[in-house]
């Protein structure tokens, strides 16, 4: 095996050539499977393990990392701050008891997409467990983590388009002037988001 060569005896060959070359480098490699197991199973070459593993690190997922997930979070806020909604100062309480108590299957990568989308989706000083897709306690709401800022950005959209719609009782044009577009922009914004609509007579 080429990569154990080169691991034993810092040594190789170029590909189609014959002069042995030597290498000086440090191998640093990360996985989330239990290597252990996977040797144990024959799934991973034994030698080639125990050349690798010099040195192991072992990096807890983020729920078995107590008090880090209210440290991250903010530092993902104000790594962020030029995204979010210019009135979000910061966290209430209750949102770091929800992001404390939430179990994070998905790693630091879903705080990061919890807190990107709560910046630009909140509409108070404060972000809660609500903007974050979080209750109280901390268990998933219907907000999909997966849900991408733009995702985000329409869905406030079409709620809004469909609240001021049902506040007016139909009328494009009150429904128009509530949200601050034109006429024109709202039929444009009915057609992008497929929302039922008539024209009111009179």
């Amino acid at each position: 095996m080429n990569l154990l060569r080169v691991l034993q005896g810092g040594t190789y060959e170029r590909v189609g050539g014959t002069e042995t070359m030597r290498a000086d480098i440090c191998v640093i490699a990360a996985t989330h499977v239990d290597m252990e197991k996977a040797v144990g199973e024959k799934r991973f070459r034994e030698d080639l393990y125990y050349r690798l593993n010099v040195l192991n690190l072992d990096a807890p997922p983020l729920r078995a990392r107590e008090g880090d997930v209210t440290l991250l979070a903010r530092h993902w806020f104000e790594t962020f701050a030029a995204e979010k909604n210019p009135q979000v100062r910061g966290f209430g309480r209750d949102a770091f008891v929800a992001l404390s108590q939430h179990n994070w299957p998905g790693n630091v990568r879903e705080l990061i997409n919890r807190v990107r989308r709560a910046m630009v989706m909140c509409e108070r000083q404060l972000i809660g467990p609500e903007d974050l897709g979080l209750n109280s306690t901390g268990s998933n709401r219907h907000v999909p983590v997966e849900e991408t800022l733009a995702e985000a950005r329409e869905r406030a959209e079409r709620e809004a388009i469909c609240e001021a719609i049902e506040k007016s009782g139909g009328n494009l044009s009150r429904s128009a002037r509530s949200l601050g577009v034109s006429r024109v922009t709202l039929y444009r914004l009915l057609d992008k988001y497929r929302i039922p609509h008539r024209v009111p007579r009179g």
